[in-house]
């Protein structure tokens, strides 16, 4: 089992998560972060650090989120490790407004 990044963290790349990740299993793009579940322990550390609650343990993840293992897998594979927190993106406060956090 692994945790899941979903679609609330597309556009607010919020980093809190990575900051407590003991294995560095986060990577992203310009837009999101994502979990390797290779790498990933299922500790559950960056469940409660996420402010936009983006990130769900694979075996509660929302039946309209499913699709997010299989982009998760596949793109932690090609995108850089992140292992420290940055700031969010541009415009992420409003869109963590706009998601009701």
């Amino acid at each position: 089992m692994a945790f899941v990044v979903t679609s609330n963290c597309k556009k607010c790349r919020f980093t809190d998560c990575v900051a407590v990740c003991p294995v560095e299993c986060f990577h992203a793009d310009e837009e999101m972060l994502y979990i390797d579940p290779e790498e990933c322990i299922d500790c559950g550390a960056c469940v409660p650090e996420c402010p936009v609650e983006a990130i769900y343990d694979e075996a509660q993840l929302p039946d309209d989120q499913t699709e997010w293992l299989d982009i998760n897998k596949e793109k932690a594979q090609s995108l850089p490790v992140i292992s420290e927190q940055v700031d969010p993106l541009p415009g992420a406060e409003e869109r963590k407004e706009e998601l009701g956090f």
